[in-house]
């Protein structure tokens, strides 16, 4: 499976993902076959591009949870993009509890872990999806970690309003490519939006701070520095979550990171991210689990036979070069490691017959 932009979508491509409309009826099923119509069609939802199955890949197994999963993302999402809305238009909340309370009693109470399925994403939905997708991490963040619901409460609730003063911003703004000028801008959107959500909600003293602390922890983190603020609870959680979904969820500009990236990224900033609070979202959601295909830094490739639920990197392998078992785990394999979950089961090289050409190289023939 690959993630593929919109403008790359090509006639006979597969989905890997179904597609709904804004009421929730599925539009396109798993596996449906792309045509020149259904590429115009998805052009007018704005998605930035759509999970791709490769030409000999099967279609993978989705169990009812996973399938339960993309429709409480699907219905969840509008009420999200409704009540952020109405709070920013009126400056009260409405259904915010109810929105929360939802999340926490479907996610906020599982004793096993959960598929993390990202979910299809436009321009349009990119923050009430993001809000939504951190919420559910949060909830279930907050159960592993056994905090007290009137911890646990807040944090979803900044989960889900965390990125609202983006909804304020000019459409001159472009953050996928920051300048100084829509930092300014974006700085000032989010302090509006803070003091919104404390007047707003009736926990918003306590929404505002872990939003607030959240941010400084995230910028920290990209800046090489430790946020060593007394931290609330609540905002190591969201900060966690947030940076999660940032990095594996589609993008605006560039392909999503793998769980495998973002789990590194996450574990090597101690001093940003509470590594008690980085094990309960690996506690959480799969991450290596049997089944999944990963590169090595060697260069070869690899099958995941066994997860390794005390050190998720390093689970045991099956390698393809010769059929070898590698238990990553053992002292004897210490300078193996995993560096990515494979991106592409082709093992065909692709050309780019631009550079070539620029190579002075030209091909002729076939594309």
């Amino acid at each position: 499976m690959q993630f593929v932009k919109a403008k790359d979508l090509k006639a006979g491509m597969r989905l890997a993902r179904p597609i709904y409309n804004k009421e929730g009826v599925l539009l396109f099923e798993r596996d449906s076959k792309l045509t020149a119509q259904g590429i115009a069609s998805i052009a007018n939802f704005g998605l930035i591009g759509l999970f791709i199955l490769e030409p000999a890949e099967p279609v993978p197994p989705m169990t009812e949870e996973d399938l339960e999963f993309e429709r409480f993302q699907t219905m969840s999402v509008f009420s999200i993009q409704e009540e952020l809305n109405h709070i920013l238009n009126t400056k009260k909340q409405s259904k915010l509890q109810i929105i929360a309370d939802r999340i926490i009693k479907n996610y906020g109470h599982l004793d096993k872990k959960i598929n993390f399925i990202q979910n299809l994403r436009s321009k349009e939905d990119y923050i009430f999806k993001h809000s939504l997708n951190v919420a559910i991490l949060c909830a279930m963040m907050g159960h592993v970690l056994n905090i007290k619901r009137d911890e646990q409460l807040p944090a979803v609730l900044a989960a889900i309003v965390h990125d609202m003063g983006k909804l304020t911003l000019p459409p001159e703004v472009n953050l996928a490519e920051p300048t100084e000028e829509s930092e300014k801008a974006l700085k000032r959107a989010e302090t509006g939006a803070y003091e919104l959500i404390e007047t707003a909600l009736s926990e918003g003293t306590t929404v505002r701070r872990i939003c607030m602390q959240s941010e400084r922890i995230i910028a920290g983190a990209k800046e090489g520095q430790a946020y060593d603020m007394k931290l609330i609870t609540g905002a190591k959680i969201l900060a966690v979550a947030d940076m999660y979904d940032s990095m594996t969820a589609m993008q605006l500009e560039g392909a999503p990171r793998s769980e495998v990236v973002a789990i590194r990224y996450l574990m090597e900033r101690p001093e940003s991210f509470d590594p008690q609070v980085v094990r309960a979202l690996i506690d959480s959601i799969h991450i290596l689990a049997a089944g999944i295909s990963v590169e090595l830094n060697t260069g070869e490739k690899a099958l995941v036979i066994r997860e390794n639920e005390a050190n998720i990197l390093r689970p045991m392998i099956l390698s393809f070069r010769d059929n070898n078992i590698i238990d990553l785990d053992i002292r004897a394999n210490k300078d193996l490691e995993i560096v990515d979950i494979m991106k592409t089961l082709d093992n065909r090289y692709i050309f780019d017959d631009d550079y070539l050409a620029k190579a002075g190289i030209h091909i002729t023939g076939p594309q």
